[in-house]
């Protein structure tokens, strides 16, 4: 129990390893010796190599034995370590004065602060007042002790993480397709197509270790990008679409018709495994060459040529990211593309799958234990037996588990706006410099009545907002499990500690627990590897089942292990890389995978006379990552890659304009103007420009419109223009 002692926690609270009191210790290790550990940026879950001397990290080298990066790293891994010393680090809590002014306080100050400021506006305003916005960059047991303290301790009914800027499309396109969230593959796959088709994904940059696997390629494999840019990774392809923006969606359904038209599909396996076929073969059937060929601005020669190309292939792989996902319509556009796959039988074959590459480096974790869209191991918060098996094995009455999803993070935003929500904790996440229509989101964080942030960094953008920051600790800082793209669960550890007052999440979030009043309720969460046992029952007969994997040993024997790993499965026959669906079947209750589609919508946003121009965002370099909160740090990143944001325009619009390249230029659209660098380049199509995502520029331009079924935000696509700044002057 805690105890308090002249209004003070006093510091000999469990203070043992894994505890989370102030006093917190690594666990002993030699004074000189290394140790592996999964990365912290983005989803590839490569393994590093850290070296100790005193216990404490003095540098890294890739891990050359794990089965994700065979020994290789990109620049943001090499550099992983460089961004813990950062001088802006937070460092004690922070509170805001009545004046406006941040000021050091203590954790019990802060605590208290935090605590009676969210009662008092839940007492006033209803449970639902206050929200929290987590992340996919948390460890899967910090996450699950969050969605769980938020929701069934401390009475808030919405909650949400940043994946929802990456990976709710292909989360809510796999549900509704396969039965669960279940990315099919595995990265051997990469190796062993004949045909790998990229869309909207940029993998040389993105993620750079995924493409090294596809140069492993022994099969002389047709590499084909659809993409409306020539991004890195065309420029590596065998063949290059560019197609219009979210033109993609009518694209597939043509090649669907042709397939279908000529013969070029697997009916068996149709037949066996799926159902809906012969309705959505009608719904195709009006989606002729000339019609793709009038939306996409392909030749038909072109389409034609890649149907055939996917005909003769024996292992096809299609593969996605944010191009995609990022989408107003980017649900049915990655069901357009498991339609291809399932309609040729590429599925649970080696080479072949609908494979979404995923963004950050615990998305997946988040996806099935954040509590957020999922209950607690990929389970249905309206399903009254899933709840009653929650609660049974957290202990807690099934009463305090809400009956319905959280509201998605845009609707929380929107919240906010309505005055419904006045309270928000933002853990880890920067909104105010990454979600979309910049400016309105700030304007909307001013108006909570509390605004508490936990970051590494007391600097972003967000934290500069708060009424209160509390100290984190970060990657390299804590304990934990990290689920990759493909399904693979990793071990990350503490070899470094935080520096001044930072905590691991996980001891903030217990604290809070014990300030709240609920901290008996999370006694048995009483680290990260005792949670990991509390998750291993929630996914019991989940098709996320990990109830074979004894523990954190177990992973460290493996190389990670991907789910699913039931209890039936020894340590000695795990797999080091696996499937889904070799069976043919899927999570329906029926073992069938559906065929979903609908027509496709017109751009929200489409250029004008006052507007002419497509901006499109994306990643820009290897070495930046999201809002460049960690990357920035490093002096080495800061070398690959451009200071200051820059634009790329194409040769007919930049003479149009009077812009050459390093001619600084304007850039409008209807909620913002920035200013920015020009880059005169054929990568980008007359009618386009391109701004890297990393900026903190970038979403002042963006349009807030959102996927109907995923809630995900469209940042891909609108309309602005460009002028040199020496003409609007």
């Amino acid at each position: 129990m805690l105890h308090e002692r002249d209004g003070h926690l006093t510091r000999d609270l469990l203070r043992t390893p894994g505890g989370f009191g102030l006093g917190q210790v690594p666990a002993k290790r030699k004074p000189d010796a290394a140790t592996d550990m999964v990365c912290g940026y983005c989803s590839t879950g490569c393994s590093l190599t850290v070296h100790l001397k005193d216990g404490e990290a003095v540098g890294l080298t890739p891990a050359a034995g794990y089965p994700v990066n065979r020994g290789v790293a990109c620049p943001k891994g090499w550099e992983a370590l460089a961004v813990l010393g950062a001088g802006d680090r937070a460092v004690t809590p922070l509170r805001r004065d009545a004046a406006g002014s941040r000021r050091p306080v203590s954790w019990d100050e802060a605590l208290r602060t935090m605590v009676e400021r969210f009662k008092a506006i839940q007492a006033q305003h209803g449970p639902e007042s206050v929200a929290f916005l987590g992340t996919g960059q948390l460890p899967t047991e910090e996450l699950a002790l969050l969605g769980a303290l938020a929701k069934f301790g401390m009475g808030m009914e919405h909650g949400d993480g940043n994946t929802r800027q990456c990976m709710a499309t292909s989360v809510v396109a796999y549900k509704q397709a396969f039965g669960f969230d279940a990315p099919p593959y595995t990265y051997r796959d990469f190796e062993e197509s004949d045909v790998l088709v990229f869309v909207g994904a940029n993998p040389c940059l993105a993620h750079p270790i995924l493409w090294e696997r596809v140069l492993r390629n022994r099969n002389d494999p047709a590499i084909v990008v659809i993409d409306p840019r020539v991004t890195e990774t065309a420029m590596q392809a065998t063949g290059h679409l560019a197609i219009r923006p979210k033109s993609d969606q009518t694209l597939f359904y043509g090649l669907a018709r042709l397939l279908i038209e000529r013969d070029w599909i697997d009916r068996t396996y149709i037949d066996a495994h799926t159902r809906d076929f012969d309705a959505y073969a009608a719904a195709v059937e009006p989606y002729t060459l000339d019609r793709v060929a009038a939306a996409t601005g392909l030749e038909t020669e072109v389409v034609l040529r890649l149907a055939e190309t996917i005909h003769r292939g024996r292992r096809v792989s299609f593969w996605w990211t944010m191009g995609v996902n990022q989408s107003y319509q980017g649900v049915r556009t990655a069901q357009s593309i498991i339609n291809l796959a399932l309609m040729t039988g590429n599925v649970g074959r080696p080479g072949t799958g609908a494979n979404s590459i995923t963004g950050q480096c615990n998305a997946m974790g988040s996806r099935l234990f954040s509590n957020t869209t999922n209950l607690l191991g990929g389970h249905d918060f309206a399903n009254p037996d899933h709840r009653e098996k929650v609660a049974r094995v957290l202990g807690i009455d099934p009463a305090v588990i809400p009956t319905r999803a959280s509201w998605a993070y845009n609707e929380i935003i929107e919240g906010i706006l309505r005055e419904r929500i006045k309270g928000l904790w933002v853990i880890c996440t920067n909104t105010a410099h990454s979600w979309i229509n910049q400016g309105q989101v700030r304007d909307v964080l001013g108006r909570l009545d509390c605004l508490v942030v936990q970051d590494m960094y007391a600097t972003t953008e967000t934290a500069r907002m708060a009424d209160l920051v509390l100290p984190a600790a970060g990657w390299g800082e804590k304990d934990g499990t990290f689920i990759n793209s493909e399904r693979r669960i990793g071990r990350i550890r503490k070899v470094a500690r935080a520096p001044g007052q930072a905590l691991a999440d996980f001891s903030i979030f217990k604290l809070v627990a014990e300030y709240w009043g609920c901290g008996e309720t999370f006694r048995t969460w009483r680290s990260p590897a005792a949670t990991f046992q509390i998750l291993k029952r929630l996914s019991a007969g989940q098709p996320c089942d990990i109830t074979g994997i004894d523990g954190y040993d177990t992973l460290d024997e493996h190389g990670g292990i991907q789910w699913p790993c039931p209890a039936g499965e020894s340590a000695a026959t795990v797999r080091t890389e696996r499937r889904l669906f070799e069976d043919g079947r899927y999570y329906h209750r029926d073992g069938r995978a559906r065929f979903l589609y609908e027509d496709p919508r017109p751009l929200p946003e489409p250029p004008n006379e006052r507007h002419p121009l497509l901006l499109l965002t994306g990643r820009g370099s290897a070495a930046q990552w999201h809002t460049q909160t960690r990357t920035a740090k490093s002096a080495v990143l800061r070398k690959l890659y451009p200071a200051q944001v820059y634009v790329e325009v194409n040769p007919a619009d930049a003479k149009a304009r009077g812009i050459v390249t390093s001619d600084t230029v304007r850039i409008e659209s209807r909620r913002g103007r920035i200013t920015a660098t020009a880059f005169v380049t054929r990568s980008v199509q007359p009618g386009h420009v391109f701004v890297p995502m990393h900026y903190q520029e970038t979403n002042r331009l963006t349009d807030a419109v959102f996927d109907p079924y995923s809630k995900q935000p469209s940042y891909k696509a609108c309309a602005v223009e460009l002028r040199p700044v020496a003409a609007v002057g």
